[in-house]
């Protein structure tokens, strides 16, 4: 089997790196491919450009894991609808149907939820334009392959943390860290555990579903992960006050339709995942 990776930055890497070691030929397309290790054959191009690389012709699988170049509407469509067009018109121009393409979403589609559960049933209402861009790449993908042989599926992450992505311990560490006064919900997950379900998803021998929400078992309240994390560090716990806006709206998340596909979690929750980056730094408190 060869998979192509469109889009091999962090978490296309780590999946990559996880697709070599099952026996699979990767191929990654990256604006700087000579930064990929040697086990993913790496490939210049630039998504947002229509002109791509010729698709390999035994391409079994494609998996689309791009990022946006910044926090903005132009460039989130740039990168979550453009370049999606663009990978699904170079399939087309090559004559390629993969048996199974699977795009990384986000669980932003939900926007808020004033708390409450979502899971793949519940209708997506973003609140903002990432949500929106997302929704709508989301959209295209099945549009494109409907009455198709390939299966199409969206999976919508929650918050990635882990090695290089550090933004709550770096805010306990700094003393920037406010735990809301009201419960505010949050949905994560380790890249680690991220990159082993776009694997699972995509070689598992089930037809997966058109929809996969890819979170911990945890949706944990914000104040109780800041408060861990401060006693991990041997910090004292941040001070409750205005906290701002919740990132992502305030939900919690269920991946019973994940795990009912056989998939576990290496880090099962926020307190597993982030022991474990607390370890990889060296900063862990004894």
């Amino acid at each position: 089997m060869t998979i192509l990776l469109a889009g091999c930055g962090d978490l296309g890497t780590e999946a990559g790196l996880r697709f070599h070691a099952l026996g699979h030929r990767v191929v990654g397309w990256r604006r700087s491919p000579a930064k990929l290790p040697s086990a993913i054959e790496g490939v210049a191009a630039d998504l947002s450009a229509p002109e791509l690389p010729p698709v390999p012709a035994d391409t079994t699988a494609v998996v689309i894991a791009v990022a946006a170049d910044s926090p903005s509407e132009d460039a989130y469509r740039a990168s979550y609808v453009d370049g999606l067009t663009h990978v699904l018109d170079a399939l087309e121009r090559d004559g390629v149907q993969p048996g199974r393409v699977l795009f990384v979403s986000s669980t932003a589609v939900y926007g808020d939820a004033a708390g409450g559960w979502v899971d793949e049933r519940t209708p997506a209402a973003p609140g903002g334009f990432s949500g929106r861009v997302l929704l709508e790449a989301e959209q295209l993908i099945q549009a494109r392959f409907s009455g198709l042989a390939t299966t199409a599926t969206s999976l919508r992450l929650g918050g990635i943390y882990g090695p290089g992505r550090t933004r709550l311990i770096d805010q306990v560490r700094n003393g920037s860290a406010v735990i809301p006064e009201d419960v505010r919900y949050t949905n994560r997950i380790h890249r680690d555990d991220a990159a082993a379900a776009i694997v699972h998803l995509t070689t598992m021998a089930a037809r997966p579903e058109a929809t996969y929400v890819g979170v911990d078992n945890d949706p944990a309240d914000l104040g109780t992960v800041l408060r861990f994390l401060a006693t991990e560090m041997g910090l004292t716990e941040p001070p409750a006050g205005d906290a701002g806006p919740a990132r992502g709206g305030n939900k919690r998340c269920r991946n019973s339709l994940l795990l009912s596909t056989g998939f576990t979690f290496t880090y099962p929750t926020f307190r597993e995942g982030y022991r474990a980056v607390l370890a990889g730094t060296g900063i862990r408190h004894p």
